[in-house]
């Protein structure tokens, strides 16, 4: 039962995304009152993630740390060059309009791109790895990078930005693997299917949430907003874009290429608004908020792309086989 519900939720979830934001942005802002549920709601959906998972899996993927480079250095440096130069074309002249699109890039890489590695079957201890050291270093790197690039300094809550990291993603995961380990790999099909459908629910309950508390952006929509929306839309697909085209560049396994796709492509827009909003004007915000807007529909199109490329490699590989046999 539980596996059929997870498939048929797995089909309608390009659908769900959006259509959860719109739910969201109709409720308004009283979805302020339930964002504490967030990192709750993270902490379990990386524990589902992370039972198929072990110590060994993650040894392996620290032991080849060139995967993890790779999306560290699109995550910091070049994506953050293609915000700055894109703001400089469309926004010359205005500070905090370029400011928030540096932001939105320079923020560490998204926890829920983990359950989207999940969920196409990508390589979770790579994953794992790129999200906990981007994020355990980000107290350095965001700062910097906003120094260089907006010529601004700026601190971060490190107390809670580690809080965060320690709840929604090491204690969870560090018990799954835990019982992954005691239990030789047992949990993971009795615990497994059922968390499965929690996991697609979870994302678009975030997604209502989010959806909720930055509503009230959208209540005097302008071509502005417009114009703002489209460049960062551009600017995340090109995130994507350069993960996976670079990954497959190297001739990565399909698991590894999917991990680089979904961690270079998405961001933590939950710490970027943060951030905005407490050392920005309200205009840095926008950009950011926007971010977060898209980042999950985004990921779902990204989803959908990848099945299509795995189709059309079993569609290869069933022709080549056909022809050997013939």
């Amino acid at each position: 039962m539980f596996d059929k519900l997870n498939s048929i939720l797995g089909r309608f979830l390009p659908i769900m995304i959006p259509s959860s934001l719109l739910i969201g942005i109709f409720i308004g802002d009283s979805m302020q009152e339930v964002k504490f549920l967030i990192p709750w709601i993270f902490a379990v959906m990386t524990f589902s993630g992370s039972l198929g998972s072990n110590f060994k899996q993650l040894t392996m993927a620290l032991h080849n740390p060139f995967p993890i480079i790779l999306v560290m250095t699109i995550l910091h440096v070049i994506m953050p060059g293609i915000a700055w130069g894109i703001g400089h074309l469309l926004f010359a002249g205005d500070f905090d309009t370029m400011t928030g699109l540096i932001l939105s890039v320079v923020i560490p890489t998204g926890i829920t791109s983990f359950i989207w590695v999940v969920m196409y079957k990508g390589n979770v201890p790579v994953a794992l790895s790129i999200i906990l050291l981007d994020t355990l270093l980000s107290p350095v790197i965001v700062p910097l990078s906003l120094s260089i690039f907006t010529v601004q300094q700026v601190e971060i809550d490190t107390y809670k930005l580690m809080t965060d990291l320690i709840l929604m993603i090491v204690i969870p995961s560090v018990v799954a693997m835990c019982l992954n380990h005691m239990t030789k790999g047992r949990i993971q099909p009795i615990l497994g299917p059922k968390l499965a459908v929690f996991t697609k629910l979870g994302i678009a309950a975030i997604v209502v949430i989010n959806g909720g508390i930055v509503s009230h952006y959208f209540r005097e929509m302008n071509g502005r907003i417009v114009f703002i929306a489209g460049t960062v839309v551009i600017i995340a697909i090109t995130g994507y874009f350069l993960s996976w085209t670079t990954a497959r560049a190297f001739k990565w396994n399909r698991d590894v290429a999917v991990s680089v796709a979904f961690t270079g492509g998405m961001r933590n827009i939950s710490a970027g608004t943060v951030i905005a909003s407490t050392y920005f004007p309200p205009k840095v915000v926008l950009p950011v908020v926007l971010g977060m807007l898209f980042q999950q529909v985004l990921a779902s199109l990204c989803g959908k792309l990848i099945a299509s490329y795995d189709k059309k490699q079993a569609k290869v590989s069933d022709s080549n086989y056909s022809e050997v046999v013939g």
